[in-house]
């Protein structure tokens, strides 16, 4: 059976004094550096629970010193065959996504003292989470709220709760759709 140190090609075993080193010294630690910043990111939609996830990410940014980011993802509409008919829905769907971002992002304002990072894609939403989540190594937990509907908790949630959860490098909160205001709060 092998030794688990000598085998591993960090550490090393020192004959000489019988103690192990584990390569160079680590630096110190900076007292002036502050620690990263967490980005609390919700996909915006249409559902009921996005108040939910909405409120439970600005409650912790605040006590954690931490930012919200809000994406909104335009998906790909069914009606492709006029390209001015498609460019001008696309137009109105953009345009959609920015007021409701801005009316999200006062209350994340009111909520955190902070304004949110703002961002607007195409495409499908999943993929779209995933890619930005990939681009934006700043971005530390996706939180999404779960729907209390008969059919499940939502397309997100069980995505990034099944095959979706490998591809996801950072923790993913879910709020859980019938909890009140007042117990969310206590709990943040």
């Amino acid at each position: 059976m092998s030794d688990p140190i000598a085998t591993d090609p960090i550490a090393t075993a020192s004959t000489a004094t019988g103690s192990i080193s584990t390569g160079p010294a680590a630096p110190e630690p900076d007292s002036t550096a502050k620690p990263p910043v967490r980005i609390f990111l919700v996909v915006v939609d249409e559902s009921p629970e996005l108040q939910l996830a909405l409120r439970y990410a600005c409650l912790r940014a605040r006590k954690s010193g931490g930012k919200v980011a809000l994406l909104y993802v335009i998906e790909p509409g069914e009606v492709q065959q006029w390209l001015a008919l498609e460019n001008l829905m696309r137009e109105e769907q953009r345009a959609e996504a920015e007021q409701k971002l801005q009316k999200l992002a006062r209350d994340v304002n009111r909520l955190t003292g902070t304004l949110p990072a703002l961002y607007v894609r195409e495409g499908n939403r999943r993929d779209e989470v995933l890619a930005l989540i990939d681009e934006e190594p700043s971005i530390s937990i996706l939180v999404l709220a779960a729907g209390v509907e008969p059919e499940g908790p939502g397309p997100l949630i069980s995505y990034f709760t099944n095959r979706g959860l490998a591809k996801m490098r950072i923790p993913l909160t879910i709020v859980p759709g019938g909890i009140g205001i007042d117990a969310l709060d206590a709990i943040t």
